[in-house]
């Protein structure tokens, strides 16, 4: 039995290649189908091959935040004297386990103060013609009778303040 002559080049798969090189070659290539061509549409299975890298991260995030406070409601309600007996011995002030939260809950309502008080003044004053016309207005534009059986639907348009005020008010 003779063995077969061995090849100048190595095989691809032993070829040691820079990631930015494997990225290139997976992008490159072609998706396997796993369905036959006569078929119309495949089925959604045949078309996902694996989970979304969104969804693991989601559920990789969602069971990192149930665990990380599972101990740390484990590590504010447990006495001191109990996670020594346990061996645990070094784990940050009891403290912390108020300061933390209220730091936090202070820091998103200053946030939401903040960013409240920000659109207050970017917002011009009610009686500013800013809030009634800009460069993006559109008048409506009035059509002939032909024309209006032509189009049955109207083009988009801003109400002007006359027809508001009429609406709202009634030609007081």
């Amino acid at each position: 039995m003779e063995w077969p002559p061995p090849s100048t080049s190595p095989s691809p798969s032993l070829v040691v290649r820079s990631p930015r090189q494997t990225v290139s070659l997976i992008r490159n290539r072609r998706p396997h189908r796993d369905w036959a061509p006569s078929s119309r549409s495949p089925s959604f299975a045949a078309r996902d091959h694996g989970p979304k890298p969104s969804e693991v991260y989601g559920f990789v995030g969602s069971i990192t935040t149930v665990i990380a406070t599972a101990v740390y409601l484990a590590w504010a309600y447990t006495p001191e004297p109990v996670l020594r007996s346990l061996g645990i011995t070094y784990y940050p002030s009891k403290y912390w386990a108020l300061a933390v939260p209220s730091f936090v809950i202070v820091a998103v309502a200053l946030s939401m103060g903040i960013y409240m008080g920000l659109n207050f003044v970017a917002t011009p004053p009610p009686t500013s013609f800013s809030t009634i016309f800009d460069e993006n207005s559109r008048e409506r534009t009035k059509f002939s009778s032909e024309i209006e059986e032509e189009r049955p639907i109207e083009p988009i348009s801003d109400i002007s303040i006359d027809q508001i005020n009429n609406l709202m008010f009634g030609g007081r």
